[in-house]
């Protein structure tokens, strides 16, 4: 037995009543302006792991050219 077409409707009457119009529209402004923060938090996030990404490799890459340099002077 599943949600009927009724019971939806009742209790969005009731959700209506209680809340009033004006309060759920408000409601719904402030779930929008949540998800463009998150949204913008997430594009932010991405942007400073690139950026890490690309420190972490270039340094990665500075040590192995010393490694290299070393292994070089010492088979000298």
């Amino acid at each position: 037995m599943g949600i009927s077409f009724w019971q939806i409707g009742v209790v969005l009457v009731l959700v209506l009543l209680l809340f009033g119009r004006g309060r759920i529209s408000h409601m719904m402004g402030d779930l929008a302006k949540g998800i463009k923060s998150f949204k913008k938090g997430m594009n932010e996030n991405d942007n400073s792991s690139e950026s890490t990404t690309k420190t972490i490799d270039a340094s990665a890459e500075e040590k192995s050219e010393s490694v290299s340099k070393e292994k070089e002077t010492a088979s000298s």
